[in-house]
């Protein structure tokens, strides 16, 4: 069967992929699982946490952007981000200067997160027809932080750092100018595109550990919805969530329709949805104002069998679907 364009289904994940994963070993303690954004390897005392993350949708500053979403997944998992491994190719024609502009771009991320770009590979590829970068950031943990935290379970509030949708509606504003020209000045796309300036979650991701957290995500692909879904079968709960709380700027709302984008589903680094016990929000939010970070309830976990559900503006629920392909392929 022909696979659709974005993150591959979780369906077919577990039934194509997840059997084929080599040898056993006792060192690894989190493997691959439909939510699971990270693995963990036990050393010992402490535990190497790692994550791999392309950059596809995204050709602007795309060595900062790289850098950023991988660390990302490492402070969602609650450990430290250490290091970065770039991959990175270049389509033919290329020039040595575009090469030091991303390597520009990404040791200027890495020093703002406090990470060294310990290697990796670079070519010049005919197979690509644009830049493109695989990022693997490492991180450590203790190797007891997996076994201090709680699962979520029903009650749990579901909280999420910024404003949602900040990294598509950056690449939406640098992919389609022209057309966003019709309704918003040219001031404003400028302010769409600096969004990917802020979508590190690094800094949330050290408050939420000190608070203690259930989980975390960060939203990526498939957006709010998409991340809460994820978290719930990872989790085997339900979940609520409230179409009136979720936080949007406003240049992404003009942004996505006028482009015919659903907000909810679009890819959104730059903020953490993280899971908590009720006990725990108030000294989540008073740790995240303290570093200028806006912190949003927008619902809560369920029991299972209530799936997972979007209560709208009038009060209707209706069940959220698994991740589709996420919106920004409509425009990228």
């Amino acid at each position: 069967m022909i696979m659709k364009i974005g993150k591959v289904d979780g369906e077919v994940l577990k039934s194509r992929v997840f059997g084929k994963t080599g040898a056993i070993r006792p060192e690894v303690a989190v493997g691959p699982g439909i939510g699971e954004d990270c693995a963990v390897i036990n050393f010992g005392g402490t535990d190497c946490v790692l994550s791999s993350d392309p950059i596809t949708a995204s050709a602007d500053r795309i060595g900062r952007h790289a850098v950023h979403v991988a660390c990302n997944d490492i402070a969602a998992a609650g450990a430290e981000p250490v290091a970065v491994m770039l991959t990175v190719l270049l389509p033919e024609g290329s020039s040595e200067e575009e090469l030091a502009e991303i390597a520009g771009q990404a040791d200027e991320a890495a020093k703002e997160i406090g990470v060294m770009i310990a290697g990796g590979h670079t070519e010049v590829s005919s197979i690509v027809t644009r830049p493109l970068i695989s990022a693997t950031a490492i991180g450590r943990a203790d190797a007891d932080a997996e076994k201090k935290r709680s699962a979520p379970k029903p009650g749990d509030v579901l909280v999420v750092t910024r404003d949602l949708g900040l990294e598509g509606t950056a690449i939406i504003a640098e992919a389609a100018e022209d057309r966003l020209l019709r309704v918003m000045t040219q001031a404003e796309i400028d302010s769409a595109k600096a969004f990917l300036d802020h979508i590190s979650v690094v800094a949330e991701g050290r408050v939420a550990a000190q608070a203690g957290f259930s989980d975390m995500h960060d939203i990526t692909e498939g957006g709010v919805l998409g991340a809460v879904h994820e978290v719930c079968e990872l989790a085997g709960t339900g979940a609520e969530v409230s179409m009136t709380a979720l936080p949007f700027d406003e240049l992404t709302l003009t942004a996505c329709a006028e482009l015919g984008l659903d907000p909810m589903r679009l890819i959104s680094s730059g903020s953490m949805l993280i899971v908590l016990p009720f006990e725990n929000e108030a000294r989540l939010t008073a740790g995240l104002e303290a570093i200028g970070v806006k912190a949003t309830a927008i619902g809560r976990i369920t029991e299972k069998e209530k799936g997972v559900r979007l209560i709208d503006r009038t009060g209707k629920s209706e069940e959220i679907s698994p991740p589709d392909p996420d919106e920004i392929y409509k425009v990228v």
